[in-house]
């Protein structure tokens, strides 16, 4: 259940049937760069079991290639099989039927490089539609691999044969709508697509309705391909998202993330925690911070100032989290009426909230790491680069590991006795020549 709609291969190239393979291959090369100039863009619209690329995968793809003035160039389609559960249908629309005649991703990743190589990639959420991608990718060529050296095992080196299913997308640039309505500062309070379009003018988004399920899912996968399109458009009246895949990496998730966010995420803790903020006071070297995705700056810009400035960033909120870098506010101190995401959670948890600009101005006068308390009643310095104390990120590596009940040691000194006699018993029967495993028969 696929199809590609190249564009018409003109009178030339069909002379190329005469060529040798490698004039044919460069031929078609020309032929693609060619329409990547006319079509310099290509709009993917994915739907996915889950969230997380690392333990979720694809359920359908659709792509179009177009240009500045809005043509449509090449249009893809496919249901892909998941090999495992899909999860509920009302999420992605599509039948048991549907997925037993999907086809493998591996099957289809030639077709995507020859679409996104070379172009623009436009997506809603890079983080996750991009992560899904590269995950999907790296899945399937190290099954090919996996696959190659199965069958290539014993074969002499001439008589070796390699399956290459294709690489990772190459993108020049990635463009993402969600980020891009965020730094323009658009009031979001649902993120997905259709409801981002409607706060920029395009229609209004009704939410799911009995209509929307009964229709088919590749019409659906059409219509929203088709509406990232439009999204793009009506958000180029101001500065757009652009990220470079090459400074993209994915975090323990599979989701695509910057290079500096990853790098914060994973650093150890530079100085003990002091705890949380409070308004009219300074931070202090230690502290964690968050950034929450209504910003209007870019959030790799917060982050790495908050870094440079001996802070301690975390992803998810806690009740340790000192500060989130936030532009939604609540209206009043008990008022969380249109709060969502990390606002809301940060609301609800007491950790304060400053705009971006706000908290740029905090880290301008960053006091010094609290001195901790010995044992002795005298004071030192908050340890400087401690890598024995994780970074908040990773709270489970402080839980102390489990001590060897009585129990335990028993149950593990009978195991190693048993161990000695079979080994033992083993002995003896080649000693004597005995048949059996332990001769080798």
């Amino acid at each position: 259940m696929s199809t590609a709609t190249p564009a018409p291969r003109t009178p030339e190239s069909q002379a190329d049937a005469q060529q040798s393979p490698a004039a044919q291959q460069g031929e078609r090369e020309r032929e693609r760069q060619e329409l990547i100039a006319t079509y310099p863009y290509v709009a993917v619209h994915l739907v996915a079991s889950g969230i997380h690329p690392s333990t979720s995968r694809l359920l359908l793809i659709d792509a179009l290639t177009f240009n500045d003035a809005g043509e449509l160039g090449e249009e893809f389609h496919t249901v892909l099989n998941p090999e495992g559960d899909p999860g509920p249908r009302h999420h992605h629309g599509l039948s048991s039927g549907d997925f037993a005649e999907g086809q493998l991703f591996s099957t289809q990743l030639k077709t995507l490089n020859r679409l996104i190589d070379g172009r623009t990639l436009v997506v809603h959420d890079s983080t996750e539609a991009w992560g899904f991608l590269v995950a999907e990718s790296r899945r399937a060529m190290t099954a090919a691999a996996r696959a190659n050296r199965a069958r290539n095992r014993g074969r002499s080196r001439g008589r070796r044969r390699r399956h290459k299913v294709g690489h990772v997308p190459r993108p020049v640039a990635i463009i993402d709508t969600l980020a891009t309505a965020r730094r323009q500062q658009l009031s979001l309070h649902d993120v997905r697509l259709p409801a981002v379009a409607a706060a920029v003018g395009l229609g209004e988004y009704e939410g799911a309705s009995a209509n929307r399920a009964q229709e088919p899912a590749r019409h659906s996968a059409r219509q929203a391909t088709q509406l990232l399109i439009d999204l793009l458009f009506a958000l180029r009246t101001g500065k757009l998202a652009t990220l470079d895949p090459q400074q993209l990496r994915a975090d323990r998730f599979g989701l695509q993330r910057s290079d500096v966010r990853v790098d914060a995420a994973q650093a150890p803790r530079l100085h003990t925690n002091p705890g949380v903020w409070r308004h009219g006071g300074r931070l202090r070297k230690g502290m964690e911070f968050a950034v929450a995705p209504e910003v209007g700056l870019d959030p790799d810009v917060l982050i790495a100032a908050g870094v440079r400035a001996e802070l301690n960033y975390v992803e998810k909120l806690s009740r340790e989290t000192s500060i989130v870098a936030c532009n939604q506010l609540p209206r009043a101190a008990q008022d969380n009426a249109g709060l969502t995401g990390k606002a809301m959670h940060a609301h609800r948890k007491d950790i304060p909230l400053v705009s971006d600009e706000e908290f740029l101005l905090l880290l301008d006068d960053v006091a010094e790491a609290k001195a901790v308390l010995e044992t002795d009643g005298t004071t030192r310095k908050s340890p400087q680069r401690n890598p024995t104390v994780p970074n908040a990120n990773s709270r489970s590596q402080r839980r102390p590991t489990r001590r060897a009940t009585s129990s335990n040691a028993t149950a593990q000194a009978s195991a190693a006795k048993n161990n000695q006699q079979r080994r033992r018993r083993r002995g003896g029967r080649r000693r004597r020549g005995g048949s059996g495993h332990a001769s080798g028969t």
